[in-house]
């Protein structure tokens, strides 16, 4: 059962027991909203009266949802009075479906308070940069308190559910405590958070609110808005800590994070492959014949997840040569078949080739069941199956101005272009799409092709849509080759105009023409423990290389940075080399970084081979020391050894 479910039941739950329950609290008055709204007040956005919310009060017999004892009002951390909101953001690390829902600071319950409004499907996750917000007093978090209350657009009130979600300590573990707003007479209604025991809160550290299960969405309604205010932070003592409205949001964004992944081809959502379940217990569904014939020796299993050991396996109970586990982590031996993992290690990916070495060749002897398993407690958002293709990035690409646009399904729009940007379309280049749709689908259309009208891109809509581009999470790679097999090699005859498309709603933000590069996919990844490490400009930080990760590098190996900087540089430095010190990697500033290595921006890519040409073949006269360097400000949050063969 996977969250919204649950969630969903808890709602039901919770409502039956409060709606039974003699006497039964839900108290909407705390230290942080009675400083702005009298005890018991309704919203006046969900369109009820005084009248009508003493009558259900009465009538559901709770009688203490006002309480006659006064709470002394204590300031808020943060009332949102000022307008600022540059400490929030859309969060898609807890959930990589997270709607991109709108902010602002807008007039709710009689004060200010910061409005979230869906613009699509997905849950509401909004991240709040409490790190940022409290400075040098984060350590000393223990409690958040803060308003929530909803506005259905229909007028007609219907109950929400979420989690507060703080991702603390040194690796951000993802700790939660539930919400809900389920009676129009406690709405808006005082939600809580606790850092849990063992944890401290700190740089880095931050908040989720979400809304994940929304009775009237789910019904097929309009999604509710939620309103949160008055986010008060109390040490252990319960004393209120002091915060900086001024303060920046940082993004956490690494839902398409496609590291070290395969990019897919044709790639089809497993309906209903949502589930979730405590350590060393399975949950899955059975495939369709439809999706068993499906399977060829270039199919992809890709798992978006979470787990609290970070391994993913896939289970086939029911193989014709028995019950079998294979994927992310090898826990006493029972993973076999490594997957190939995304640095943020919430996506993994399991390929045909791995599957058949335990289970055969023949798919229809793998049996028709698929389940998802780990050694912790984990959770499943969605199974996704496709071909494995090449996974291009764009070194050095240019923008096509003014590729901004949007429609709805069927309809197309672009802009026209110069000959001198068509010029640039070459053997080797690629075009980048980073967009979004309702169906996943986008193509470039070229309408005025000498060969005539052609949608070329994702998805094969009706037969329509031919020549199938790259997708990588939330950006399609068509290259030139493929343009080409439809239009000719001669870029004069495409036409001056590119449009884009799909069969639903779609939004292009950015168009790109570039060197196509590929970032290859990779597993068996050993971890260089120690490295997540920073410097300023020409300053150079690291780790000794154990002897284990020196014997990981070998020919179709690839060390693996994920990193920032200013620059966009990022280069590998051996200052212990016998031919010399050495730097490797992104950038050739002033000719000093031999040798490019694959980059998206904030990942790189440095072959074996590529160090080999600058160092030797004999891994041991790279000195054990290795190091990264930019010619700005840079931070690397891992380094790994993958290997590709």
């Amino acid at each position: 059962m996977g969250r919204r479910q649950i969630l969903s039941l808890m709602v039901v739950g919770a409502m039956a027991f409060t709606m039974t329950a003699c006497g039964g609290s839900n108290s909407t008055s705390s230290s942080a909203s009675s400083a702005k709204a009298s005890s018991g007040a309704v919203s006046s956005a969900t369109g009820a009266s005084s009248s009508t919310s003493t009558a259900a009060a009465s009538s559901s017999q709770v009688v203490s949802e006002t309480s006659t004892e006064e709470t002394p009002a204590v300031a808020a951390s943060i009332d949102f009075e000022d307008g600022n909101f540059g400490f929030v953001g859309i969060d898609k690390v807890v959930n990589r479906a997270a709607d991109d829902s709108t902010l602002e600071v807008a007039d709710f319950n009689g004060s200010k308070a910061l409005k979230v409004t869906p613009t699509g499907t997905g849950s509401i996750d909004v991240a709040i940069q409490a790190d940022a917000l409290l400075g040098a007093d984060a350590g000393k978090l223990k409690t958040v308190e803060m308003s929530a209350g909803i506005e259905n657009p229909d007028g007609k009130f219907s109950a929400v559910s979420g989690n507060i979600y703080g991702l603390v300590g040194e690796n951000k573990d993802q700790t939660q405590d539930a919400w809900s707003v389920y009676l129009e007479t406690a709405n808006p209604k005082t939600i809580t958070y606790t850092v849990p025991d063992g944890y401290t809160f700190g740089e880095g550290n931050y908040l989720v609110v979400s809304v994940e299960s929304d009775v009237a969405k789910d019904a097929g309604g309009t999604p509710a808005i939620l309103y949160l205010d008055d986010i008060t932070f109390k040490d252990a003592d319960g004393n209120v800590l002091k915060a900086d409205s001024t303060a920046q949001f940082a993004s956490q964004d690494t839902g398409n994070d496609r590291s070290n992944l395969f990019a897919l081809t044709s790639p089809t959502e497993i309906e209903g492959f949502q589930v979730s379940a405590d350590a060393w217990a399975q949950a899955g569904i059975d495939l369709t014949e439809d999706q068993i014939k499906a399977i060829d020796k270039n199919t992809v299993f890709e798992i978006s997840y979470t787990s609290e050991t970070g391994n993913m396996w896939l289970v086939f109970p029911g193989a014709e040569k028995g019950w079998m586990r294979i994927g992310v982590g090898d826990a006493d031996g029972s993973g076999q078949g490594y997957a190939y993992l995304n640095s943020s290690k919430n996506i993994a990916q399991v390929d045909f080739k791995t599957i058949s070495k335990y289970l055969g060749k023949d798919p229809t002897k793998w049996g028709t069941t698929l389940q998802c398993e780990s050694d912790g407690k984990w959770e499943v958002y969605s199974v996704k199956m496709g071909k494995k293709a090449k996974h291009y990035t764009l070194n050095g690409g240019v923008s096509i101005e003014g590729f901004q646009k949007k429609a709805d399904g069927w309809a197309q729009d672009g802009v026209e272009v110069s000959e001198d940007v068509m010029k640039t379309l070459v053997p080797g280049t690629a075009i980048e799409i980073d967009y979004t749709s309702e169906t996943g689908e986008i193509w470039l259309v070229f309408p005025g092709a000498e060969k005539g009208w052609m949608r070329i891109g994702v998805g094969d809509y009706d037969g329509s849509g031919q020549g199938y581009g790259i997708f990588d999470g939330s950006k399609c790679f068509i290259t030139y080759e493929t343009i080409a097999k439809y239009l000719g090699e001669d870029t004069s005859k495409w036409g001056t105009t590119i449009q884009c498309e799909a069969s639903s709603a779609w939004e292009v933000f950015d168009v790109k023409i570039g060197k196509a590069v590929v970032m290859k996919a990779n597993n068996r990844q050993t971890e260089v423990e120690g490295f997540a490490t920073s410097a300023d400009g020409w300053a150079q930080a690291g780790a000794d290389l154990t002897e284990d990760q020196i014997k990981a590098l070998v020919p179709g190996s690839v060390i693996n940075i994920n990193y920032t900087s200013e620059s966009g540089e990022i280069w590998l430095v051996f200052p212990g080399a016998e031919k010399g010190w050495m730097r490797i990697g992104v950038g050739n500033f002033d000719g000093s970084g031999q040798g490019f290595a694959a980059y998206d921006g904030s990942h790189a890519q440095v072959a074996y081979e590529t160090i080999a040409k600058y160092l030797g073949d004999d891994t041991s006269k790279w000195g054990t020391t290795l190091q990264c360097e930019a010619s700005t400000a840079w931070e690397v949050y891992g380094v790994n050894i993958g290997q590709t063969k």
